[in-house]
C-alpha cells in the first residue's frame, strides 16, 4: 500500500525549493493523493495532479503557484477525481472546452464589426454619402463607447440600455433613431448567423416596458428652444466665450443653419465678397443645394477663424478634423450650467421647460420672422432649408429669393444684438 503523503501547510508550500541539479522535481503535498507541486530549476513553480484515468497514468495541471494557491489545488484536485469517478476525463474535457472557446472567438463578431458589414451590405439603400455617415456616426459616438467591442451573441437588454438611458430624456429624436440603428445591426447578425435569441434593441415588447416613450417626452418632436424675448440676452452670454466650437454655434445662429451643416462647412463653400454660403445638395437634408446669405457679422467670424493646415473646414477640430455634434452641444450645456450656478433658471424653453439646445434655435428664428416680422413664410422656410410648396410649384420656382433673405437675415443679426 503506498505511503500517504503528509498534509503540508501554506507556509511548508512556500518554503519548498528546488535541490538545485538536475530536471523539475515534485514535492507531494497531501490533502489529496497525487497532488503535487512541481519546480523547475528555474524556480517555476505549478500544480500537477498524479492520478489514473482509465487505465492510463496521467499529469493533470492545475495551474501555477502561487496565482492557484494550495487550498485551490486541493479542490481542484477533488473536483478533478469525481469527475474521473463519473467517467469523464478532465484533460479531454479541458480540450473541448478550450477548442470551443476558440471557435467562439473565430465565430465572435464584435458589435463594432457587424455595423461595418451591416453597412457594407447596404449601402445602395442609402439615399447618398451624408446619410451612411450619419448611421456610421452615431453608433460610434452613442454605442461604440459602450458596446463596440462586445461580441453581437452577448449583447443583451441591459447592454441596450447602457446606451440608450443616458440621452434618452435629453437626446430623444437621436436616441430613438440609434436604437433602431442597434436593432438593424442585431438583425442583420441573427440573419447572418453571429448571434442567436431575440433581438435586444426591439422596442415593442422589449424595451417600451423599460424606457418612457418617445412622444411623451420629445415635445411632440420640437426641440428645446431659447425663449424669443430671451435669445439677445443668451446671445450675448454666446458671444463671451472663446473656443471654435463657440463660433461655430455663434456662427449657426447668425445663419439659422443645422449643427451639421456649420460643421462641415468648408473654405471653398463661401464666397466673402458676395455674401454667399453655397452648401451641395450631397451635405443637405432635402438633397438640394442650399445658399446661405451671409450677414456681416457671419463674415467676420469666418474671416476671424485660422486656416488650419490640411484641412478643409472652417470650424475644424483640433486635429483638422470635422468638430463634433457634440462639441457644439457641450458650448450651450456649459451656458445652462453657468445660469444654475448663479442661482438662475437659465435658457429653458418656454413649451417644454427644458434647457435649450443648438437645433432649437432654428425654431427661435422661426418664431421671431413669423411673430416679429412682415416677412413672407415661404422666405423664413427658405432660409430655413425647408421644402416650400408642392412638387409642381417647386418646380416653377427658379429663384430662392437669396437678395431678399439677405435683409431678413441682417434684421435676425440685429434682433440677436449681433451689430
Amino acid at each position: 500500500m503506498p505511503k500517504k503523503a503528509a498534509e503540508l501547510s501554506a507556509i511548508d508550500v512556500k518554503r519548498l525549493k528546488h535541490p538545485g541539479q538536475g530536471r523539475n522535481v515534485m514535492f507531494a503535498v497531501g490533502g489529496v493523493a497525487g497532488l503535487c507541486l512541481q519546480i523547475s530549476p528555474t524556480g517555476a513553480r505549478s500544480w500537477i495532479f498524479r492520478t489514473t484515468i482509465g487505465t492510463k497514468r496521467r499529469d493533470v495541471g492545475l495551474g501555477g503557484y502561487p496565482d492557484v494557491t494550495l487550498a485551490q489545488a486541493r479542490e481542484m484536485a477533488r473536483e478533478a477525481k469525481s469527475k474521473i469517478r463519473q467517467g469523464v476525463d478532465p484533460i479531454e474535457e479541458r480540450k473541448v472546452v478550450r477548442a470551443a472557446l476558440v471557435a467562439s472567438q473565430k465565430r465572435g463578431l464584435t458589435f463594432a464589426q457587424a455595423a461595418d458589414r451591416f453597412l457594407e451590405s447596404k449601402l445602395a439603400e442609402f439615399r447618398n454619402d451624408k446619410h451612411r455617415q450619419q448611421w456610421r456616426s452615431t453608433l460610434d459616438t452613442y454605442a461604440g463607447p459602450q458596446i463596440g467591442d462586445m461580441h453581437v451573441n452577448d449583447l443583451t437588454v441591459h447592454d441596450m440600455l447602457r446606451v440608450l438611458e443616458p440621452i434618452w430624456q435629453t437626446r430623444t429624436e437621436t436616441a430613438t433613431r440609434v436604437r433602431g440603428r442597434m436593432e438593424s445591426v442585431l438583425s442583420w447578425a441573427g440573419v447572418a448567423g453571429h448571434r442567436t435569441g431575440d433581438n435586444p434593441a426591439r422596442w415593442r415588447g422589449n424595451l417600451d416596458a423599460l424606457l418612457p416613450k418617445p412622444s411623451r417626452i420629445s415635445g411632440k418632436g420640437n426641440h428645446p428652444a431659447v425663449a424669443l424675448g430671451e435669445v439677445s440676452e443668451w446671445f450675448a452670454a454666446l458671444r463671451k466665450r472663446e473656443g471654435t466650437a463657440a463660433r461655430a454655434l455663434e456662427f449657426l445662429t447668425l445663419c439659422a443653419s443645422r449643427s451639421g451643416e456649420v460643421r462641415g462647412a468648408t473654405w471653398a463653400e463661401v464666397d466673402t465678397n458676395a455674401k454667399i454660403w453655397t452648401i451641395s445638395a450631397e451635405r443637405m437634408k432635402a438633397e438640394r443645394e442650399h445658399r446661405v446669405a451671409l450677414t456681416d457679422q457671419a463674415i467676420a467670424i469666418v474671416e476671424a477663424m485660422p486656416r488650419l493646415a490640411g484641412t478643409p473646414y472652417i470650424f475644424a477640430a483640433p486635429r483638422g478634423g470635422q468638430l463634433s455634434d457634440m462639441s457644439i452641444s457641450a458650448v450651450m450645456r456649459r451656458m445652462q450650467a453657468d445660469e444654475l450656478k448663479a442661482e438662475r433658471a437659465g435658457w429653458l424653453d418656454p413649451r417644454s421647460g427644458r434647457p435649450a439646445v443648438p437645433h432649437g434655435l432654428r425654431s427661435t428664428f422661426r418664431d421671431w420672422a413669423a411673430e416679429q416680422t412682415d416677412y413672407p413664410r415661404d422666405m423664413a422656410e427658405i432660409a430655413l432649408a425647408h421644402r416650400v410648396g408642392s412638387e409642381v410649384e417647386r418646380a416653377y420656382r427658379r429663384g430662392d429669393m437669396i437678395e431678399k433673405r439677405r435683409q431678413m437675415m441682417a434684421d435676425w443679426a440685429q434682433f440677436l444684438g449681433a451689430g
